[in-house]
């Protein structure tokens, strides 16, 4: 009786006012539900797994291999040279201790044979030669009195005067040689491809002075090291090699007498010692039987000699050769994937190929190192 009354609605009112906070704490409850919702959205989202299965393993490096063929193989040896005149000459004063005067030419000039190149200042020589002049007019006057005399004249005395007369003749005959040196003067029609002075310079003998060359005869001109020298011989072919020719194809015709590297008396500026006139035969020449017309003398140019030719030479590259001790040998990959060890008997060898004499066939295949 005491539960049904006290919780049964006694009035009106009271019954309203409990209806009412009965309302209030649902909307509470909601409230408070929707806030929990809405913070389990602000929590951070927990990862989803890698997916691995994209990932590969590394894969045990595979050596490389390379077929056994066949090829013309050539063994070779290089070097570098320039197109030159087969007629070409270093002009050089024979006078020493000389200022040059005049210089009449210029680089690139054309000129003809016997016309003047340079000239020396031998002023002083000239003064001396008039007073070696007139000293042998006096002489001569002198020695016609003693020719008249002769047969009152001691025999080795008339001698002596003689002799000293005919060596005072030689001098001056000298000296106006000398003063003939002093101006250099072209050998032959040609161009003038050098000049190694100026005037005023201080002039040695033997001093380059200038190059002059005849442009319709050139050659090709190469160096090589010493010791690809001691392996080339007059005749083998050669491949020369102009940049804006091509490759032409020739033969040697002369190789240098001369070490190339050896140093002369003249170095080109006036002052002595340094490097030497230029001469064919400090170099190897190749000849080619024709030379383009573009091509003119000093442009630059590389040579190769073929020391040796092989056809249908059994090869493999250098990077498959194996050695141990004084063991030559390969592995050679076969069909099923092993590999075996076959010693070979090497021939030539160039920059990248071996020619293999014994030990493998054409279409094997051989595992690089």
């Amino acid at each position: 009786m005491k539960w049904w009354t006290a919780y049964s609605p006694e009035t009106a009112e009271t019954a309203g006012k409990g209806s009412a906070g009965r309302r209030t704490a649902g909307v509470l409850a909601a409230a408070v539900l929707s806030v929990a919702v809405a913070g389990c959205g602000l929590l951070p989202s927990e990862p989803q797994e890698e997916d691995l299965s994209a990932i590969q393993l590394p894969q045990i490096s595979k050596k490389p291999e390379y077929e056994v063929t066949t090829k013309t193989l050539e063994t070779k040896v290089s070097g570098s040279g320039r197109v030159l005149s087969t007629k070409e000459k270093t002009l050089y004063f024979t006078l020493d201790g000389k200022r040059l005067k005049k210089l009449y030419i210029q680089t690139g000039d054309k000129v003809k044979a016997g016309q003047p190149i340079a000239e020396l200042d031998v002023e002083d020589m000239r003064k001396s030669l008039r007073t070696q002049q007139l000293a042998i007019k006096k002489q001569e006057l002198e020695i016609k009195d003693l020719l008249r005399k002769k047969d009152e004249m001691d025999p080795v005395d008339f001698e002596q005067q003689m002799l000293g007369f005919e060596e005072q003749r030689q001098q001056l005959s000298d000296l106006e040689a000398d003063i003939a040196k002093a101006t250099l003067t072209a050998d032959f029609d040609g161009t003038v491809v050098s000049v190694s002075v100026q005037e005023g310079a201080s002039i040695k003998a033997y001093d380059p002075i200038c190059v002059i060359a005849d442009p319709s005869k050139l050659t090709v001109a190469a160096t090589l090291s010493k010791d690809d020298l001691q392996k080339v011989a007059l005749g083998m072919e050669a491949q020369v090699d102009i940049g804006n020719v091509g490759q032409l194809q020739g033969k040697i015709k002369q190789l240098p007498v001369a070490d190339q590297n050896s140093n002369g008396n003249g170095n080109g500026n006036g002052n002595g010692g340094g490097t030497p006139p230029l001469r064919l035969d400090q170099y190897l020449l190749v000849d080619v039987p024709k030379l383009p017309n573009t091509v003119e003398r000093g442009t630059p140019l590389s040579v190769s000699i073929i020391l040796d030719r092989r056809k249908d030479a059994v090869v493999i590259p250098l990077a498959a050769l194996r050695t141990i001790g004084g063991r030559t040998y390969v592995q050679v990959a076969e069909a099923d994937g092993s590999k075996r060890e076959v010693d070979v008997e090497v021939g030539q060898q160039t920059s990248t190929d071996a020619e293999i004499l014994q030990g493998l066939t054409p279409g094997q295949k051989v595992v690089g190192r």
